[in-house]
């Protein structure tokens, strides 16, 4: 049996109701008290009974955290409110709401330069809240229950930006919280578009979803248009992705609906930089350089790191081991990116570089143009992997 309504084992039917009296002293905290409402957190936990009430009392604190029940009468700042690339734009062809994402036009960086982790979490669970209010209303006008979302995730324009790491870990964040107090709402990640890096990325946020959403992920090959019109219908799918809607003066991005976002102008920036934590410490005596061997394994992997100095400007350069097991001095090596001195005292850097060939790549840092001021530096250096899942689909494209 599915664990639905309409569609209860007799076991299943029991766990239901003594799960509305387990939890009897909070339903009046709760946005609803249905069958439909309560049975998304048994079918979450597995019609586990303890593991359901542990996660719905959770979500309850954290709907008082957030105030839900007020949060569509709160207004992001502006900022967030132009360069956001997000929106809701007509229903698939069940009814359900379509929440569009635009990558191409996120500015991780900006965004969070310009206001707190908090608020950017705090706009996304607002939007959840708008789509599970609209499916409330189309649950009325169509006659049947609609408790789901589908999502369109459009990946055109998906570089190293975007992998950032403290964005990463927004997202990563969202995802989580998504999990935890929206289960079961997402019927369909809907992914076109997807790049070569696509699969890096996905990689990166797959631990913070569940196997029940993995198996939600749908990616379209370059036909995506005409695969995408098998969930949407032509009047309900912007012109920009292959249906008939436009804006009421026939744009047909349906700018009125969705954000496509962009590069947030620096009048906005409220902090040079976003603080980060470091994996290591290590002092570059003066008059000499620092080495940070990384192996890639397979083509196609990241190398990302952060960094910052203290007491100083310090040079880097990134660059691949022409002999294996030994060190090697820079001209040696092959360069992969030239080395240059970052004020990184000032603001901490960071990048991150696709490698196109196996092999130890070297992260310099250089000291060696100062013979008086040792440099003291932090920093975080990572591979990110691809999904090998996903990667295989797109080669097949």
């Amino acid at each position: 049996m599915s664990g639905r309504v309409g569609d209860l084992s007799p076991s299943q039917e029991r766990a239901l109701a003594q799960f509305r009296e387990n939890v009897q002293d909070v339903l009046a905290d709760l946005p609803s008290t249905d069958d439909y409402f309560l049975l998304r957190w048994l079918r979450a936990r597995s019609f586990d009974l303890k593991k359901s009430e542990d996660m719905l009392r959770k979500h309850v604190k954290f709907r008082k955290q957030q105030d839900l029940d007020n949060i569509l009468e709160w207004q992001p700042s502006e900022v967030v409110r132009l360069y956001e690339p997000s929106g809701f734009c007509g229903h698939d062809r069940e009814g359900s709401p379509v929440w569009y994402h635009i990558i191409r036009g996120l500015d991780l960086k900006g965004l969070l330069l310009s206001v707190s982790k908090q608020e950017m979490l705090r706009f996304n669970f607002r939007s959840l809240e708008l789509l599970l209010r609209d499916c409330e209303r189309q649950s009325q006008e169509l006659g049947k229950k609609v408790e789901k979302i589908s999502t369109v995730f459009d990946f055109e324009g998906l570089s190293l930006r975007h992998l950032w790491k403290p964005g990463v870990e927004l997202v990563q964040e969202f995802f989580s919280a998504l999990e935890a107090n929206y289960p079961e709402i997402l019927k369909n990640l809907i992914v076109v578009k997807a790049p070569k890096l696509f699969p890096v990325a996905f990689n990166l946020i797959k631990p913070y979803i569940t196997e029940e959403t993995r198996r939600k992920v749908v990616i379209l090959g370059g036909n995506w248009k005409q695969e995408l019109l098998k969930f949407i219908s032509p009047d309900q799918l912007p012109v920009e992705f292959g249906g008939t809607m436009t804006d009421p003066d026939g744009n047909p991005k349906c700018l009125t609906k969705i954000n496509y976002g962009g590069d947030v102008p620096q009048h906005y920036y409220l902090r040079n930089h976003v603080r980060v934590q470091y994996d290591h410490q290590a002092t570059v005596g003066r008059g000499s350089s620092l080495q940070v061997d990384s192996e890639i394994l397979f083509p196609g992997c990241v190398l990302r790191w952060q960094f910052a100095s203290d007491g100083g400007d310090i040079g880097f350069g990134v660059f691949l081991k022409t002999k294996i097991g030994e060190r090697q001095r820079a001209a040696e090596m092959t360069e992969v990116l030239a080395s240059q001195r970052y004020n990184a005292h000032m603001v901490p850097e960071d990048g991150s570089l696709t490698c196109m060939e196996a092999g130890v790549y070297v992260l310099r840092f250089d000291n060696t143009y100062s013979l008086i001021h040792p440099k003291h530096i932090s920093y975080t250096v990572e591979v990110l992997l691809p999904d090998q899942t996903s990667l295989e689909k797109i080669e097949k494209f």
